[in-house]
């Protein structure tokens, strides 16, 4: 014990020494915020909580790490969904925070890129980008927090990956700090580059395991000119695939989001949200958000477009009701409403909450399976299906029966109907976590459901990397029983 004392004495007076006294705190008010994921699912304890203010420093208290054995959390904004920047509750580990390295390093508006630190908080980058007459084309519910570090590591997704792809594809390069506190220097952008593995793949995704990224230079796109939002009531979800494909096919380049709500998530927003109103005038099974955003034109003549598509869909018989908006203060409406549903949700009580993908065409069909199967096998349960069909991710979320006792029921019941989606979503050829990441809510059901070589793939890389395991330990790489 006294050694062990002794060595966590050690390690924070070099730890203080490195960072000085705004890198480094272990007061407990300090800490208390930051201890807890989003979801209020997790709390943990940290040793100290650290913040280096560039990636010299990062790589100087990683090596500070190594040497005293010291494992290490990286964490963003705190805004992520699966416990992936949650310590443990042994309070072994720091916490290393990355906000204070928030500078935009570099823009190119020609080139369309951008060098941002791993702390740049994603709505300062969209209005960087505005500024520049450039956009960054991936969005979310939590942009005025979530850090660009976290949607690096953990290959966020958003309303947008219907035309522009998950961050994976928003990622031209990436700086990080590997175990041994080295650091991978990769945000050099070349088109071509056939020298072995793609390194910044690997640390995109990763969730902290491999390496703490501590930059990112991302592509930008030329700003929108035009943005035409409707707002659709359709009598099925199967319709609701029917529209999209019909959609895409007249729309082309221009869809970028198609989301599906159905009306009792509606409902519950409306309940939520005192100001809010319904799009439409009669109630619909089924409602899309469709958004099209084109680089030229104007509003007014991609709007016409829009109007002529859903108007054709209609006459084809493929929904039964559609409004546009007529300005970007209605777009802007419709777009809350869809973005309140969870928060709505939290407001009736505990829910289980999963972040699933089948294929885009299986979608509607594993949706009318799984939701009856769930509510029979555990009555008073009330299923619900929305999100980003047109990339065949939906929120798959059981709300727990009336009068269940918030933590208590998601402990017992709700694990084991977490167990069963999971179950029904790898039968349907699909994945336990679309856009969310692993973290440690799923790192057992990975394990569990995984394929074995993937896993066993994982783990040599983990292993090679990061063989001490001080790197966001058990979080996403599932370790042998």
């Amino acid at each position: 014990m006294t050694t062990t004392l002794s060595r966590t004495d050690a390690f924070l007076d070099e730890a203080r020494s490195l960072l000085g006294p705004k890198g480094l705190t272990t007061d407990p008010a300090d800490l208390t915020q930051w201890l807890t994921d989003w979801r209020g699912r997790y709390t943990g304890r940290a040793l100290a909580l650290a913040a280096p203010a560039s990636t010299a420093e990062v790589s100087a208290l990683v090596k500070v790490c190594a040497k005293y054995g010291i494992p290490i959390v990286p964490q963003g904004g705190n805004s992520g969904m699966a416990g992936g920047a949650t310590p443990d509750d042994s309070g072994t580990a720091i916490l290393l925070s990355l906000r204070r390295m928030n500078a935009i390093r570099s823009l190119d508006a020609e080139a369309g890129q951008c060098v941002c630190e791993a702390g740049v908080i994603l709505q300062t980058l969209h209005e960087t980008a505005e500024a520049n007459e450039l956009r960054f084309p991936l969005t979310l519910g939590g942009k005025g927090s979530a850090t660009i570090g976290g949607l690096v590591s953990t290959n966020a997704g958003g309303t947008q990956v219907l035309r522009h792809g998950t961050m994976r594809a928003q990622v031209l390069g990436v700086e990080a700090v590997l175990a041994d506190g080295s650091i991978f220097d990769g945000l050099t952008v070349l088109k071509k580059d056939n020298r072995g593995f793609d390194l910044k793949q690997l640390l995109i995704g990763s969730e902290g395991t491999l390496g703490i990224v501590t930059a990112a230079t991302l592509r930008l796109l030329p700003v929108a000119s035009a943005r035409a939002t409707a707002w659709v009531g359709l009598p099925t979800i199967t319709g609701a695939r029917s529209l999209l494909r019909f959609v895409d096919r007249a729309m082309g380049d221009t869809l970028e989001g198609f989301e599906v709500i159905p009306d009792h998530c509606l409902e519950s927003v409306l309940d939520h949200l005192p100001d809010a109103r319904a799009p439409l005038s009669e109630h619909h099974e089924w409602n899309a958000l469709i958004e099209c955003i084109s680089a030229e034109g104007d509003n007014a003549s991609l709007r016409s477009e829009l109007e002529k598509v859903l108007a054709d869909a209609m006459e084809s018989g493929l929904l039964d009701d559609a409004v546009l908006a007529s300005n970007e203060s209605q777009s802007e409406d419709f777009w809350l409403l869809r973005d309140s549903i969870s928060a709505a949700e939290r407001a009736l009580g505990p829910a289980m909450q999963h972040d699933i993908s089948v294929p885009v065409e299986a979608m509607p069909e594993f949706i009318l399976a799984a939701i009856p199967e769930i509510e029979s096998s555990f009555p008073g349960t009330k299923g619900a299906a929305f999100g980003h069909l047109g990339d065949g991710n939906v929120h798959f979320h059981i709300l727990a029966p009336t009068g269940a006792k918030p933590g208590e029921w998601e402990e017992n019941e709700g694990k084991l109907i977490s167990a069963r989606v999971y179950d029904l979503v790898t039968k349907w050829g699909g994945s336990i976590s679309a856009e969310h990441g692993i973290g440690q809510m799923k790192v057992e059901e990975l394990g569990r459901l995984g394929d074995p070589v993937a896993l066993g793939m994982m783990r040599k890389v983990k292993e090679a990397l990061d063989p001490a395991g001080l790197l966001n330990p058990g979080k996403l790489v599932p370790m042998p029983d």
